[in-house]
């Protein structure tokens, strides 16, 4: 019995550490921006309201519109499907923001996607299909982590350009750092994809 609790004990703190050195990373991505010359941008998707983008993917919008003006890629992937009842998916509210804001049409191309896995997944198939690889990943800090190892798990060699203007910060942001943190670990030891498959099933 001795011996079963101090295995327990054990595995217990290996999982604490475990967990905690993974939110010293997702945090420590967070912060990590890295601007340069790529062939594409991808957006990650965010919630859309009748074809206007949320605070948050707007904030994501203008990144991206705010890389292709400076000529940092000459392409931007818009990602995310729509709830049921929606008219416009997330990409489609990104795309015309994207063309209000000078971003011609010729220059974005849609992926569709209900969350992480699917937005990137469907993005490779777009860029993959082109030749296109090296990408600029846009999303929110918290979400960055994440986001580069599925990237990397569907064939994209992407570099990390958090929106700066987020509206989630703060205290408001330690939920969505939690739910990452979260993510990251599961996904690590299972992989992406199965995870991904995980929460389908459990919508």
């Amino acid at each position: 019995m001795r011996l079963l609790v101090r295995a327990v004990a054990v595995l217990v703190a290996a999982a604490v550490v475990y967990v905690a050195v993974t939110a010293v990373q997702v945090w420590l991505t967070s912060r990590s921006s890295d601007p340069h010359r790529a062939q594409a941008i991808v957006v990650m998707g965010a919630a859309q309201y009748d074809g206007r983008p949320s605070p948050d993917l707007e904030a994501r919008l203008s990144e991206a519109g705010r890389l292709w003006h400076e000529g940092y890629a000459p392409i931007v992937v818009v990602t995310g499907s729509k709830e049921p009842g929606d008219a416009y998916t997330e990409a489609e509210a990104g795309a015309a923001w994207l063309r209000t804001n000078g971003v011609p049409v010729a220059d974005v191309l849609q992926a569709g996607g209900n969350d992480s896995w699917a937005n990137l997944a469907d993005a490779s198939h777009e860029l993959v299909s082109r030749d296109m690889i090296h990408v600029l990943l846009v999303t929110d800090g918290f979400h960055e982590d994440r986001s580069l190892a599925i990237a990397t798990d569907v064939g994209l060699v992407a570099s990390p350009v958090p929106a700066v203007n987020s509206p989630i910060t703060g205290w408001s942001a330690v939920p969505y750092f939690a739910k990452e943190t979260f993510g990251v670990a599961v996904g690590r030891i299972i992989g992406y994809e199965p995870l991904h498959g995980l929460e389908a099933k459990a919508r």
